[in-house]
């Protein structure tokens, strides 16, 4: 259980920093539009503390012996939504912001994880969620994750996609080419 705790701390720390770092770059822009959403940065935190309280104290905990092959499926995803996830920051760079904005000089990022899926930062956290609902054998994380976050993030999805429809003509033709969440 340390070697699942100290692989999951590294992915949360990475994916942490990138976080701080978009944080940092995106003040930079200037605003052509903005929408503000309940589902930001903060509320997402608020999500994971509530999943992590799950694991912590155990509540939805499985015993199944023998589990060590899902521990190990379970820390692949985790350690793979982590990967996808800062790379698909890489990719959006400056373009990110906590709140739905449209930046003046933002261009449509249809390259890296972009030509796979529109939304490859909520898709890697998905991953990351439901691989540490495998790993610690939790079905009331891997609930909430399901009930709770996916929900959240098509939400969140199809408020973006409002934004990039009106400011990208592109935007229709990419969506039909390119999934939402996984890959087409």
């Amino acid at each position: 259980m340390i070697v699942s705790d100290i692989i999951v701390g590294i992915c949360l720390f990475a994916l942490f920093t990138s976080i701080l770092i978009n944080f940092a770059e995106s003040t930079k822009g200037k605003v052509q539009k903005e929408k503000k959403s309940i589902v930001e940065t903060g509320t997402m935190i608020l999500f994971f503390l509530f999943f992590y309280s799950l694991i912590r104290f155990r509540v939805g905990s499985l015993a199944i012996p023998n589990y060590m092959i899902l521990t190990i499926i379970g820390l692949t995803m985790v350690t793979v939504g982590c990967v996808l996830n800062i790379i698909g920051r890489f990719n959006l760079g400056k373009n990110w912001a906590n709140q739905i904005k449209i930046y003046k000089q933002q261009k449509l990022v249809t390259k890296g994880m972009y030509r796979f899926v529109r939304h490859p930062l909520y898709s890697s956290l998905v991953l990351m969620f439901y691989g540490a609902s495998i790993a610690y054998l939790n079905y009331a994380a891997f609930l909430a994750n399901t009930f709770i976050f996916i929900p959240f993030m098509y939400y969140r999805a199809n408020q973006e996609e409002k934004l990039l429809k009106d400011r990208f003509k592109e935007y229709e033709e990419y969506s039909k080419k390119v999934g939402m969440f996984f890959p087409k």
